[in-house]
């Protein structure tokens, strides 16, 4: 589920925006200055920005030079100035894309896609985000709004399946069988001891809640 922040004054293309991208099964930020743009990514960072330009505090060129001194996420840049002076400044300035307003959702879309792909396929891109958790698939780490989380291989492994599908529920069976790779032994604690230190290691970053307990049945994640 990519997450997205939408940073964009306009309240009515900031939501009807918003409510598009979620029924693509986005999960959606939304600020409406440059300054709260900045706190929210700052909190718990995004895969991909929708910046407009004319912000009030910070502007939406501002807060891309400020983004850009340590992130490489993918911007896009939402803008009602059609000079080409004005493009080639913002692509300077480290933008990825330019769409100039009004625009169509579905043109949007399209364009969002591209950088997603761009960015999974980039060096260090293969990112898995399930609300304030970041797991990096390659380096197998997990960071919560920015605060690592120490996980061995399988904790973190087990966190993996649950985030990858989070709106379903793993028996116990399943989640073994899928981390170890071995059948599953009967009466086997193995998974209940590692459910509960993982949410102890959770617990200091206030997202241990996000692990429930279907009771009888397994674990999945919390309705985000």
């Amino acid at each position: 589920m990519p997450r997205i922040l939408i940073i964009e004054d306009d309240t009515d293309i900031n939501n009807s925006t918003a409510e598009y991208l979620r029924r693509q099964d986005c999960q959606c930020l939304q600020a409406f200055s440059g300054t709260e743009g900045r706190l929210l990514w700052q909190a718990g960072g995004a895969d991909l920005l929708l910046v407009d330009l004319m912000l009030p505090g910070l502007s939406g060129g501002g807060l891309i030079e400020e983004i850009r001194k340590t992130s490489q996420v993918p911007v896009i840049v939402l803008s009602a100035k059609t000079e080409l002076s004005d493009k080639v400044e913002l692509l300077g300035l480290g933008a990825d894309d330019y769409l100039t307003k009004p625009y169509q959702l579905e043109e949007l879309w399209a364009r969002i896609l591209v950088q997603l792909r761009h960015a999974s396929a980039a060096p260090g891109g293969a990112l898995l985000r399930y609300r304030d958790w970041a797991l990096d698939l390659e380096e197998m780490t997990l960071t919560v709004a920015g605060q690592p989380v120490n996980l061995t291989a399988h904790e973190f492994k087990i966190v993996e399946l649950l985030a990858g599908r989070p709106k379903r529920v793993f028996t116990k069976q399943q989640i073994y069988e899928a981390v170890w790779r071995e059948d599953y032994a009967v009466e086997d604690k193995t998974i209940t001891v590692h459910i509960s230190n993982i949410r102890a290691k959770l617990r200091p970053t206030g997202t241990d809640s996000y692990i429930q307990t279907v009771w009888g049945i397994g674990f999945k994640l919390a309705e985000a």
